[in-house]
C-alpha cells in the first residue's frame, strides 16, 4: 500500500511539474509548480526545500504587486 501511494504521488506530482515546467517557456500559469512540489513534498524531502523555496518567491511577488496596485491607486 505504502508503494502505491508512493507511486501515485510521484506520477501525479511529476506529471504537473512537467507541465508546470513546459508552461515557463509556452503561455500558461506557471502556478502549478508550487502545486506540484506541494504533492511531490509529501514524499520527498527536495521537494519539501523548493516548496518553502517557491513559497518565499510567491510571497515576495505578491508584496510587490501590493505595493504597485497602492502606488497606481494614489495617481
Amino acid at each position: 500500500m505504502n508503494s502505491l501511494r508512493k507511486t501515485l504521488i510521484t506520477l501525479v506530482g511529476g506529471g504537473l511539474l512537467a507541465f508546470g515546467l513546459i508552461f515557463i517557456l509556452l503561455p500558461g500559469t506557471v502556478l502549478i509548480l508550487p502545486i506540484a512540489l506541494a504533492i511531490l513534498a509529501l514524499e520527498y524531502d527536495w521537494a519539501r526545500r523548493w516548496v518553502k523555496v517557491a513559497q518565499k518567491m510567491l510571497t515576495k511577488s505578491a508584496k510587490k504587486m501590493d505595493d504597485f496596485v497602492a502606488k497606481c491607486r494614489r495617481k
